[in-house]
């Protein structure tokens, strides 16, 4: 299977049917894609392990259950379609349970490489415009 073949909310489910034993044992973190040309490359998890309820701090035992992996994977897939003409950068989705609750938001980061704006005969001439 060639990636560069999948959508980009395709390739997103697969990263989450990837980390879905990782995530049973996590309450917060932030799941993160690295893009380019809209084929997921590098990807993971950073962890939030530690708690602190009342002073006490401890590390939780459960983690997302299936039902609420579908749900942020479903939440997921849905906000990639909001993001239009952006095929590289990294998004973050940031998660913590909350009283046996998901909550979610993300966060779109785009990435420009200076060398091709400079490269491109198009983007060249408008340069000059501006200069």
């Amino acid at each position: 299977m060639i990636l560069e073949q999948l959508p980009l909310s395709k390739q997103v489910e697969i990263v989450f049917h990837t980390i879905r034993e990782e995530l049973l044992h996590m309450t917060s973190g932030i799941v993160f894609l690295h893009v380019r040309n809209n084929v997921v490359g590098k990807f993971g998890i950073r962890h939030f392990p530690l708690e602190n309820k009342g002073g006490v701090v401890k590390i939780s035992e459960n983690g997302l259950t299936d039902t609420m992996q579908a749900t942020f994977r479903q939440l997921a897939t849905e906000l990639l379609k909001h993001k239009k003409s952006w095929t590289h950068g990294e998004i973050a989705f940031e998660f913590a349970l909350r009283n046996q609750t998901l909550c979610a938001s993300v966060i779109f980061e785009s990435h420009y490489n200076m060398a091709n704006v400079m490269m491109s005969p198009s983007q060249r001439r408008h340069l000059k415009e501006l200069l």
